[in-house]
């Protein structure tokens, strides 16, 4: 048996370093002051657990836990049955696909920070074009006094950001499934929903899992656009767990900022790992059916 050459394991020696340096490292302080009140870098105490005990004890971390959670449960029932129909269109529309999936992606290449001033601008009652139009329909927009009006900007612009991913990602599995499938499904006189359940979504069941997982971990750490539609109101209506993190960092209390962001780590972790502990039971039970 000819011996094995793991040489090209050292090449992986300079990521790993950066990673640690600009991961590992972090997250260590990061943990570490989470058990001190620091007021300035020289002038920190020990605390314990202190700023732990407050949080998981606070109702406005449920509040903040649950709007999060219903944000991110409200994009993906939007976004994902659309990204989903949208590649089922385009596979049928030959060249026409390519330019669709281009301006599919344009929002993607947007910067974060840009895309709520882009939105604020649009409903601008006085010079923006949806809000001019909202105001000839006669419908009223307020949406700095108005929570279901404010959840609307905020679906709706993040629909528009994100939903060409999941489209992209859709129509990229679509065009692995081989012709002979669909001749055997016509042949079988197979229907467009059977076609779809037995076919088209199997085939694109990892990669809309991995869609999911991806949007489901932006959605639940939206900061950007939140804060700057209405910096988490009215009345706390859109303050999600990010903004409570930021108020505690623009608050200098970093150590309870840094609480925060261990248990906001842990919790994107553990659903994280849930997802990858479903794909991988997915793909023995493939494996397995197949054997």
């Amino acid at each position: 048996m000819k011996p094995q050459n793991n040489g090209a394991w050292l090449y992986l020696v300079p990521a790993l370093a950066i990673l640690g340096f600009a991961g590992v490292v972090p997250l260590v302080a990061v943990f570490n002051y989470s058990f001190f009140d620091i007021f300035t870098l020289d002038s920190a105490f020990w605390i314990g657990g202190d700023w732990y005990r407050e949080i998981l004890s606070s109702q406005r971390f449920y509040a903040s836990l649950g709007r999060s959670l219903l944000f991110s449960f409200i994009v993906l029932s939007v976004q994902m049955p659309l990204g989903i129909g949208i590649a089922l269109m385009l596979r049928r529309s030959g060249r026409v696909s390519v330019f669709v999936l281009m301006l599919l992606a344009i929002p993607l290449v947007v910067p974060w920070n840009m895309i709520p001033t882009m939105w604020l601008s649009l409903i601008n009652t006085e010079t923006g074009l949806v809000g001019m139009a909202l105001a000839k329909l006669g419908i009223g927009f307020d949406y700095k006094f108005n929570a279901v009006h404010t959840w609307i900007v905020l679906v709706v612009m993040d629909t528009w950001h994100w939903t060409g991913l999941v489209a992209v990602l859709a129509y990229a599995g679509l065009s692995g499934i081989p012709p002979a499938y669909y001749r055997a499904a016509a042949i079988d006189g197979a229907s467009r929903y059977q076609v779809f359940r037995y076919i088209e979504l199997p085939k694109i069941a990892d990669v809309m899992f991995m869609a999911l997982l991806l949007r489901f971990m932006d959605s639940f750490m939206i900061y950007i656009e939140a804060f700057r539609i209405n910096a988490g109101g009215p009345n706390n209506a859109t303050t999600f767990l990010s903004l409570d993190l930021g108020e505690a960092i623009n608050g200098f209390s970093y150590g309870s900022a840094a609480a925060h962001s261990v248990i906001y780590f842990l919790m994107v972790l553990t659903i994280a790992w849930a997802f990858r502990t479903a794909m991988d039971r997915r793909g023995r039970a493939s494996s397995e059916a197949m054997a």
